[in-house]
This record gives C-alpha cells, structure tokens and sequence, in this order.
C-alpha cells in the first residue's frame, strides 16, 4: 500500500521530512517541497516516485546513489546544497542559544575523499562481496568505482577485492581502510584477527602484486614497501598506521590557511587534539607550539616531521583531555590554542579554557551540535565568535567541518561570576 505526501523540508541527515498526524515521517532522498509516492516503514518512508519534483532537483552523479549509503543528497542543486548544509549548523547554534553570524558553506572537496573504508563480506556458501554499505543496513553494494573519492583512490578498490579474497578462508567480515598518500596506498585492515602464517603470506603476495605502500593489520604493520608519507606545510610526515587525516587535502588545506591567517602573531600555541599536527607543523614555522592528544603514535610521527622539516620542533604530550584537560594554570601563557576535539566535542577541555586568560581560540569541529555546545559554553564565559565558517569537504552528505575564532573579551574579575 503506498501514500502520496508532501515533503516540507530536508532533516539533519539529508532525507526529506514530511509532516504526518502520527507525526514526522522521513523519506530518504526527497526533496524539499515535492509531492512523492511511498510507502511506510514505521516512522520511515520508501520513496516509490517523484510526482511533482522540486525546482532544485538535478541528476544525480553515480548510479549507485539511493542504493550506497555513502551519499544522502546528490540530487539537490549547488545553491541549495550550500544553503541546507549551512543551514544545519544555524539551526544548532539557535537550539544551543548561540546567535552569531554563520559564513556561506565553504566547498573544499578539491580532488576528492582521499581516505575510504571498504566492507568485505563473505556469506556462507556465495562468493565475497566487497563495497560500501547499504543505508542503515547490514548489505554490502559492491561498487566498480566511486565518483567523489581522490583520484589517487583509483586502484584502491581492485586492491580491496584482492585482499578479500587473500582472506576468504577465514569467512570475517572485514573493513578495509585505505588512505592516499605521496608514496602510494597505505591500508589498514580491521576485522580478521591474528593472522596464521598460511594467511599472512596470502595478503602479502596480495599487497605486492597491487603495489601498496603500507599493509597493516590493527596498526600493526604486515608489509612496508616504503613509508606512506604526506607534506603538511614544509615538513613531511610520515603516516602511523590507522592515523586520523581530513578527509579532503583541500579541506586541510582550507582550514590550515585559516588557523595561520587567524593566529599570525602568536608566539606560543597549544594544539590539543593535534593527532599528527595537521597545524602544529604548519603553525611551528612562526611560533613555539605545544601538541597534546593521547594517540602516542600520532604525537611520535608529528615530532619527527618537526624536526626534519619545520623552523622550531614541536613540544609533545601524551595526555587524554577528555579526562585531563588542560587546567587553567597550565593555560596561563599561551598566546593561543587550537582545538580540533573528534565528533563528541571537548566539553570538559572547554570548561577548563573558559575559566582560563587564554586570549584566542581557534576551534575546529566536525559536529555541529557538539560545536554549538561548546560555543554556547565559551560565549558565556566572555569569548566572542569573530567568525564561524562551515566548511565542505563531505560532499553529499551531512557531515561537515567547522572553523571558528573566539576571542576573549570579558575582564578575569566578571568572568569568575559566570562559572
């Protein structure tokens, strides 16, 4: 049995809303203001046909979409793609009490997702399957090559499908995370345990014969033809196995000019949540910076491409600011901070910096609701947002980055009676 509803707008996840009696029904891939044919599952609706499609519909670009879970929205055009994905972080920012001005959606998608996840399965009896995952299902779609990916990304895929086969005998689902570097494919696989001999040897004569860089199983290295290695500023990193990158070089990009541009004249920065100092690197050419996160591997790598690359080694520290932020004492001299926390946000880290004197913060974050959190937090305690800028290296869905400054302007005495 099928309905025909109206969709009245587009939800924080990229599928079309629209209001029912019961409530609220989500449509994956309808569009703002179209009339469509579906049918029901739950609080969720199928889409069946398109009766009257919006003004802003285009053709989507792979003919995988609707059926890959990869991408929620390529049928929207640009100028109401930007203006829906801004509009996520303005609605959270208004639910957390924040009024300030959100920049127009920056696009940094440049080459393309240079980091992708495969999905290997192999179902009793069948042959492997090997792809991307189906929307909120447990289906792999097997995929012959994906539109948005690095283009350095382009043997990736056949190299997958060969190492899933390599490990068939051992029938574990496997995900298979390859990442582009300047000196090939680096892989990291997740899923098939200690490996015995007879299967080590197989995903070996694999990794050689497609060429990869780096083969590691749970970052634990297999195979290293040569070190995966990326320039970040003037130095050169070489890559931990399994390490954290944004997903777009031009998304790295967009956001390391910014924190340069935003911190010129800084002469001493902390970088907490550095990970292999995506800033750190760049910001240790002009001034003295300290990096903290608790990857140890990461804050290893980021110190030995300070030292053979930038004009000051950066200091280094192993610490979990999730449970030990740093404290407002250790903040006292720090010109600036960089905050760059994963999804869930910093908030106890953000506590800390707001009882602190720390003049500037640059924020990065990749959550829009954890971000308006912790800026609601930081506004109160005296800083103020000189600028929030979306940015888009996750073309296509409803994943973005953010850069924002703040500034401190309350005076220490009216800040202690905010807490």
């Amino acid at each position: 049995m099928t309905d025909i509803v109206t969709i009245e707008r587009l939800g924080q996840r990229g599928e079309g809303i629209a209001q029912m009696p019961h409530g609220r029904l989500y449509v994956p891939y309808a569009l703002a203001g179209e009339e469509v044919r579906i049918t029901r599952e739950g609080e969720r609706g199928v889409l069946i046909d398109v009766l009257k499609p919006s003004p802003d519909r285009i053709e989507a670009i792979c003919p995988y979409f609707t059926r890959c879970g990869g991408c929620a929205v390529q049928t929207l055009a640009p100028a109401a793609y930007a203006a829906w994905k801004r509009g996520l972080l303005v609605a959270a920012l208004s639910l957390a009490g924040v009024e300030a001005e959100v920049a127009p959606l920056l696009d940094a998608h440049g080459q393309g997702r240079r980091r992708a996840t495969f999905h290997a399965r192999m179902p009793e009896g069948g042959r492997t399957e090997v792809g991307f995952m189906q929307a909120r299902a447990h289906k792999i779609i097997e995929i012959e090559a994906c539109p948005i990916l690095d283009p350095r990304l382009g043997p990736a895929l056949a190299t997958a499908r060969a190492i899933a086969k390599a490990l068939a005998g051992l029938g574990k689902p496997l995900d298979i995370i390859v990442s582009a570097t300047d000196t090939g494919l680096d892989i990291d696989l997740r899923g098939p345990g200690k490996l015995g001999e007879a299967d080590r040897q197989k995903l070996v004569e694999a990794a050689l014969a497609h060429d990869v860089a780096r083969l590691s199983n749970h970052g634990i290295i297999v195979l290293e033809r040569r070190r995966p290695v990326l320039r970040m500023g003037d130095a050169l990193l070489e890559l931990p196995p399994g390490a954290f990158l944004q997903a777009t070089e031009a998304g790295e990009n967009a956001l390391a000019a910014r924190v340069l541009a935003a911190l010129q004249g800084a002469k001493r920065v902390a970088d907490l949540f550095a990970g292999v100092g995506t800033f750190a690197l760049r910001l240790a050419a002009h001034a003295d910076v300290e990096a903290f996160d608790n990857e140890r591997a990461a804050l290893e790598a980021l110190s030995k491409a300070s030292r053979g690359g930038v004009s000051r080694p950066v200091e280094v520290q192993t610490r979990d600011l999730f449970h030990r932020p740093l404290l407002p004492a250790e903040l006292a001299g720090f010109d600036a901070v960089v905050l760059d926390p994963p999804r869930a946000g910093a908030e106890a880290q953000t506590h800390a910096l707001a009882a602190s004197s720390v003049p500037q913060i640059v924020s990065i974050a990749c959550d829009a609701q954890s971000f308006a959190r912790d800026a609601a937090f930081l506004i109160a305690a005296g800083y103020q947002p000189v600028v929030i800028e979306p940015i888009d290296q996750f073309r296509f869905s409803a994943h973005m980055e953010i850069f924002s400054l703040f500034r401190r302007t309350l005076p220490k005495k009216k800040r202690r009676l905010l807490g």
